[in-house]
Formats: structure tokens, C-alpha cells, sequence
């Protein structure tokens, strides 16, 4: 089973039975789930590019809290491993495989 770990500032993570932690953008998660063997997670905020030497690459477009709320370190872009996504759906609609 996959557990969201940590779900708020100041990260938080997807956790692996294996004990690999993936970071994901806290700010842009609107949806987190992990009740069905699985992580579930839905961003708003971000864009779905396609692949990046080799990595799956999302942009952050828009940002859902007001800026005196957001890190000013945080990332403008995130890079999964294709290996550890099932699938990627954009407004309802498979992107990805």
C-alpha cells in the first residue's frame, strides 16, 4: 500500500511499502487519497508537459493561495519517474500513459 505521508507545510510525500519518499508541492494538492492501495493525488495549479529526459514534467501555472502564504523557495517545476506514476488524467481525460 501507498500512504500520503505528511499532507500540509511543511511537504508532503508519497511513501512507498520499499521506504522511497517522493515530494510533492503541498500548495498545489487538491485532492489526496490513499484508501484503495494506492495514491490518488489531483493538483490544481499545475500543468502536465509530457516527459522530460525520461521524467514526467509538470509546470506550476497558477498558484491557489495568495503569495504571502507560499514559500519563496518553492518549486516552479516537478519531475516524477514515469516508473512510480500509473497514470496521469488532465480535466478528465487520460494524458498519460
Amino acid at each position: 500500500m501507498l500512504r500520503i505521508w505528511g499532507n500540509g507545510p511543511p511537504g508532503t510525500f508519497v511513501l512507498f511499502e520499499n521506504g522511497l519518499r517522493v515530494s510533492l508541492p503541498t500548495d498545489q494538492i487538491v485532492f489526496a487519497d490513499d484508501t484503495a492501495g494506492h495514491a490518488s493525488v489531483g493538483f490544481g495549479g499545475m500543468a502536465f508537459v509530457g516527459l522530460t529526459e525520461g521524467r514526467l514534467t509538470f509546470l506550476r501555472v497558477r498558484e491557489l493561495f495568495p503569495e504571502d502564504q507560499l514559500s519563496p523557495a518553492r518549486s516552479h517545476t516537478m519531475l516524477l519517474e514515469p516508473r512510480l506514476v500509473a497514470s496521469i488524467v488532465v480535466e478528465g481525460r487520460p494524458a498519460w500513459p
